[in-house]
């Protein structure tokens, strides 16, 4: 892939995801075994965003970590076959990253994560710089590693987005770096009923940012300068049956619309709920985003005012 046609590259983890979908309400802790449905496949924030928007029909491009494995082997060759660039694909000597997620019957997940040597991995920052250079997005997730991809990105004049996840203070040192560089924020309001106070502190901190809070079964919130607007949740024909990946979903949905088509960000907002819903109803897997077709039939269907 040319530099010059990439549009949007996406830094972060990509690895292996296991999948305990329990055949009970629960975990039996009073025994030993429980018998569970249990499924690997290609997950973690920075699989499930760079398929997204392949998936929507960006050209894209990955930066992040594999081992010497059988799973990085997996993992690059899942990418590979969607069309991903991944020249700026880096090994990890401790391996390939690994998360464990407990699936409850309505569809929530208790997760366990081992991201192998994020903490010190040191990429190339010279081949990143190529990787990045002409795209129009660079769409971070929050490895200790691509801390130093963002004045990188900043350098290349390219739009900063950062998903902070389930964050808990606005004052965590661990993401002061990837709030500082960003120009579009996400984060999941798993730790608020209400995320306004958390909204307004990112939004004080430089005019024109944008912040999108994904509220799961409440809907979404959307901060700007303007102001903090929430929207409801958007209703899909199927059920939902796995809530992995709807974050990374939510976000790829906003940025295709809002950076990538020059969308409004309330279209934009309407259209991330869009995606994550989709990939709400898809059990165990990463490789059914929802298409750019798909995404404008529902979007006209459920258009708001």
């Amino acid at each position: 892939m040319a530099a010059e046609a990439r549009e949007v590259v996406v830094v972060g983890n990509a690895g292996i995801d296991t999948n305990i979908y329990l055949y009970g309400m629960d975990v039996d802790w009073t025994v030993e075994a429980n018998f569970t449905e249990n499924i690997d496949y290609v997950g973690q924030a920075g699989g499930y965003a760079s398929r997204c928007y392949a998936r929507l029909g960006h050209r894209t491009a990955f930066i992040g970590s594999v081992g010497e494995d059988w799973q990085g082997r997996f993992v690059r060759e899942e990418l590979a076959r969607d069309g991903i660039d991944l020249s700026a694909l880096f090994v990890d000597p401790a391996g390939t990253a690994r998360s464990v997620n407990i699936m409850y019957r309505d569809g929530r997940r208790k997760n366990f994560y081992d991201g192998k040597g994020h903490m010190t991995l040191q990429p190339d920052l010279g081949r990143c710089r190529e990787a990045m250079r002409g795209a129009r997005l660079a769409h971070f997730s929050i490895p200790n590693w691509a801390r130093w991809l963002l004045p990188v990105a900043r350098a290349e004049g390219i739009r900063v987005a950062v998903d902070l996840q389930d964050i808990v203070s606005p004052d965590d040192p661990y993401r002061r770096d990837f709030v500082a560089h960003a120009d579009i924020i996400f984060f999941s309001a798993a730790n608020y009923d209400d995320p306004s106070d958390l909204m307004r502190s990112f939004l004080a901190v430089r005019p024109g940012r944008v912040v999108v809070s994904g509220m799961g079964s409440r809907g979404a919130a959307l901060g700007t300068d303007a102001g903090i607007r929430f929207f409801g949740p958007v209703d899909l024909p199927e059920p939902v049956v796995d809530t992995n990946g709807a974050g990374d979903a939510l976000a790829c949905g906003f940025l295709s619309s809002y950076v990538l088509r020059g969308l409004t960000a309330e279209e934009s907002v309407l259209r991330g709920q869009i995606a994550a819903r989709h990939m709400c109803a898809r059990r165990a897997t990463s490789a059914e985003g929802i298409t750019r077709g798909e995404l404008d039939a529902y979007a006209s269907g459920l258009s708001r005012a």
